[in-house]
């Protein structure tokens, strides 16, 4: 009975577009949205590189990339506190305990998944790639034309790697300090508000979170189709 209170409640603080539920969904999204793009801006050139170059060393990069799919969130988090901490050599930063450093944390563990299926995908449009040079294309161009080729794989794994991103914690609490208003995201205020007591509030944010990864999914099938 208990939890049927605790879920009414939740869905009272959803529909009643409570301030304090939205702010930290909104906070959720710009952060995860900003890691996106900021390991996008990355990841694309590398991963375009890798696909059409072939020089010494790539098959270990390539072997370097798959191994840090599993690359859990709290090493990131453990390396981005000693890195950015006001003992370590960038310190004096101050992005320590920002939503900046949860986003560059979270840029840094999706980037392995976004290079190394990008890496997949496009290897396997070599014939658009050289076809596209052999009509006058420079290889800029080229690598253009193969990405947007595979553009419903492309924004599937986008949406897979936003997905990961805005589902991560430990990261998230470890270099964000789970700061009220400041650097709360959807799931360290989950973690918090469930250890409280807070069972409604925690409840709210998950089901937020639950219908943004069932669209995220939704989405990803209709572009592999």
């Amino acid at each position: 009975m208990e939890l049927v209170e605790a879920l009414g409640r939740a869905l009272y603080l959803l529909v009643s577009f409570d301030k304090e539920v939205y702010t930290i969904v909104g906070r959720s999204l710009l952060v995860s949205g900003s890691a996106l793009l900021l390991s996008s801006l990355f990841s694309f050139p590398v991963s375009s590189l890798l696909s059409f170059s072939s020089f010494r060393g790539r098959g270990a990069l390539l072997s370097i990339i798959r191994t840090f799919y599993s690359l859990p969130t709290v090493c990131v988090g453990l390396f981005l506190f000693v890195l950015f901490s006001r003992e370590g050599p960038l310190g004096f930063s101050g992005i320590l305990f920002t939503p900046y450093i949860m986003i560059l944390g979270q840029a840094i563990l999706i980037s392995p998944i976004i290079m190394g299926l990008l890496i997949s995908h496009l290897g396997k449009r070599w014939e658009v790639f050289e076809t596209a040079l052999s009509i006058g294309a420079t290889r800029r161009r080229a690598v253009i034309l193969t990405i947007f080729d595979a553009r419903s794989e492309v924004l599937g794994i986008l949406l897979l790697s936003f997905g990961r991103a805005i589902s991560e914690v430990g990261c998230a609490i470890m270099v964000g300090g789970n700061i009220k208003g400041f650097t709360r995201v959807m799931t360290t205020a989950i973690a918090l508000e469930s250890s409280k007591g807070n069972i409604e509030l925690a409840l709210s944010l998950g089901i937020i979170l639950l219908i943004i990864a069932f669209i995220i999914n939704i989405i990803a099938v209709r572009l592999e189709r």
